[in-house]
């Protein structure tokens, strides 16, 4: 290190002005009026509150036993997949148990799949 002192600290002595504040502040007091205004053009009904309290939102259906739910739910989706039923009476469609709609498959294979 050299004996050589070091300059003194220097800072800015000046700060902003009162007149750039002013003009700033009324600027956006401007731009807020005029866009205010353009709302008011564009969407007048935006700038009135409603006649009518909003309605009330219902409560939200909560989820008392999840374990029951659940085990119905699977329950619905095996009687589904391993039973027989309509999806489409009048246009005679219906559905099969899983594993028989497999087998058949596998059996008759699919039309127009590569391979076949």
């Amino acid at each position: 290190m050299s004996d050589q002192a070091l300059p003194p600290a220097r800072h800015e002595r000046r700060d902003i002005g009162f007149r750039a504040v002013a003009i700033g502040a009324a600027c956006a007091t401007l731009l807020l009026m005029a866009l205010i205004g353009l709302t008011a053009l564009v969407a007048p009904r935006a700038m009135h509150q409603p006649d009518s309290p909003l309605p009330r939102m219902a409560a939200p259906g909560l989820q008392i036993d999840p374990r029951a739910d659940y085990a119905r739910f699977h329950a619905t989706a095996l009687r589904r997949l391993d039973g027989f039923g309509w999806i489409d009476r009048s246009a005679g469609t219906a559905h099969i148990p899983i594993t028989q709609a497999m087998r058949l498959t596998a059996a008759r294979g699919i039309a127009g799949w590569p391979g076949q």
